[in-house]
């Protein structure tokens, strides 16, 4: 045995009254397959068409590695033009993937292509639209957003592998102490249930993204993204409607955040080592407990 994956709810639209009731309000994830069907991005937004506007700016990459414990979470593994980084994606497999690009200060015609969802729900942080590009080998470790907002993830011009955890599952999933992510020593497409038992049971959600659907992640949840093709995605992001949820936001930013940064700078590998036994413990832990309950 190992995680337990049920298939998403999909529909191909969807009302703003049955959207609150059923998954916004309850925070459970959706995909809406005809949401960007309006959007001029849906058929504009081609390798080349985007090659074309943001040409040789040169982006961040990421990479597979296991996180250096002496750097700050998000280091950059190495650097590309943004054409030479797009031909490479779309023509080989690679680990290499750029995180959190604003693509819009590059191109910002490019906002005249999207439809903010607000008929669904208000909330939305028009200021940081980002867009996430992967080649066919690369992986999205194990995390929930540290700002805890809802994120509306279209995908374009392939295949994304998505497995969505509830944010109850956290300390089964091994989350590190002072962070948002999980250990990351095992597959979770395909978990090592010997090594981490406390994985063993723990329920989830898969959904396999095509060209132009969007998946509703509410807040919280947490996710791992396998590109299957060179391809990529754009994430919008909305606050929740609670002021419990605007506070945690804001001590995760403040306290997670930036004691998890010092913390690693200060103390490196031990930090790290300590994280990881912290986090074993805890899952082991919840497991014998039985918990969530």
């Amino acid at each position: 045995m190992s995680f337990i994956l049920s298939p998403i709810d999909t529909v191909e639209s969807i009302s703003p009254a049955d959207f609150k009731k059923n998954y916004l309000d309850p925070r459970r994830p959706l995909v809406i397959k005809g949401l960007t069907k309006s959007w001029p991005a849906r058929e504009k937004w081609t390798a080349e068409y985007l090659k074309s506007v943001v040409g040789d700016k040169v982006v961040p990459l990421y990479d597979n590695s296991k996180a250096d414990p002496s750097k700050p979470i998000n280091s950059s593994a190495a650097e590309m033009p943004f054409n030479q980084y797009i031909d490479l994606i779309k023509s080989q497999p690679t680990e290499l993937r750029i995180f959190f690009f604003n693509i819009f200060k590059q191109a910002p015609e490019l906002l005249n292509d999207i439809v903010l969802p607000k008929d669904l729900m208000g909330g939305f942080i028009e200021s940081m639209p980002a867009m996430f590009f992967g080649g066919s080998n690369s992986v999205t470790f194990l995390h929930y957003d540290i700002d805890l907002p809802h994120i509306f993830h279209t995908h374009f011009g392939g295949r994304k592998h998505v497995i969505l955890f509830e944010n109850k599952w956290k300390e089964r999933l091994y989350c590190l102490p002072n962070a948002t992510y999980a250990l990351e020593d095992y597959d979770v497409a395909n978990p090592d249930i010997e090594k981490f038992p406390a994985l063993d049971g723990v329920k989830g959600i898969e959904v396999f993204l095509e060209h132009g659907d969007t998946l509703f992640m509410p807040t919280g949840y947490w996710h791992w993204m396998k590109y299957i093709d060179g391809s990529y995605s754009l994430s919008l992001r909305a606050w929740d409607a609670s002021i419990s949820r605007k506070a945690a936001s804001l001590y995760n930013l403040a306290v997670k955040g930036g004691v998890d940064s010092v913390l690693k700078m200060a103390f490196k590998s031990d930090y790290a080592k300590f994280r990881e036994r912290v986090a074993i413990k805890r899952a082991n832990k919840a497991l014998k407990a039985g918990r969530p309950f």
